[in-house]
């Protein structure tokens, strides 16, 4: 190690994050250690509910080096001018080789006594995701001015609306699929009622009709003519015929009025 030289480098030296909407990014940085001792770090930041640091402190061997990611957390709007105010800052001291890197001691990065901290801040910087330039370098990436950014901002709140309401008119459209196969088959069964209900009536009327109609007079018989009574016919019907025996007309004699 060279006198003055630091005890670790950082590559790179600024955060760089490709800036989505709704969407997280992410940025490595590489810690290397330039002694032949043991080094911890410690990365603090102005905004810790914004960025996810793993890991955000551990020790790095003699000339060995240690990968460090950073995670911006998804934003819900762009932050003003693409500019962004946020700060890192990456603190590292001497460490005695039995340093457990899971349980590096609280006042380790304290500032007190012959201890020596050196710190390395780091700025963050915003860009869009890698485009294709006139030259053909497609990993470069451009900064956007404020009117650039709140031009795509309103372009995907234009899209989101859009898509909503195509998804509002897609269920609109299957709705009055739906009623009309309904009123379809509702016009079927009244017009089958209605035609049912016709002949209900018909047979009605027809059985009416019938059981309305007078029945077909009888025939009137033409009385017998009486038969002439005869002292045969009387005798006949007062005295019962025997069988076998053909009826005798039983005479009567009547006494004689004797005359004065």
């Amino acid at each position: 190690m060279k006198p003055g030289s630091p005890l670790i480098s950082v590559h790179p030296e600024e955060l760089n994050f490709e800036f989505e909407l709704d969407k997280p990014s992410y940025c490595n940085l590489k810690v290397v250690n330039n002694t032949e001792h043991h080094v911890a770090f410690k990365v603090k930041t102005t905004s810790p509910r914004k960025y996810f640091v793993r890991p955000n402190t551990s020790v790095v061997q003699p000339w060995d080096s240690c990968t460090i990611t950073v995670t911006l957390q998804a934003q819900k709007e762009y932050p003003s001018d693409m500019q962004c105010k946020d700060k890192f800052l990456l603190q590292s001291t001497k460490v005695p080789p039995s340093t457990d890197i899971d349980e590096i001691p609280q006042d380790t990065f304290n500032k007190d006594g012959n201890k020596v901290i050196e710190e390395c801040k780091l700025r963050v910087i915003y860009t869009i995701p890698s485009q294709s330039g006139a030259d053909g370098d497609s990993g470069l990436s451009r900064r956007l001015s404020a009117e650039e950014m709140q031009t795509v901002q309103r372009l995907k709140e234009e899209r989101d609306s859009t898509l909503q309401q195509n998804k509002v008119l897609l269920r609109e459209l299957e709705m009055l699929k739906r009623r009309r196969n309904r009123k379809g088959d509702a016009g079927f069964s009244l017009t089958f009622a209605a035609f049912v209900g016709l002949i209900g009536l018909l047979v009605g009327f027809i059985l009416n009709l019938a059981l309305a109609s007078p029945p077909p007079p009888l025939p009137v018989l033409a009385p017998e003519p009486p038969m002439p009574l005869t002292l045969e016919t009387v005798a006949t019907s007062a005295t019962p015929a025997v069988i076998g025996t053909p009826a005798v007309p039983e005479i009567i004699e009547t006494p004689a009025i004797p005359t004065e």
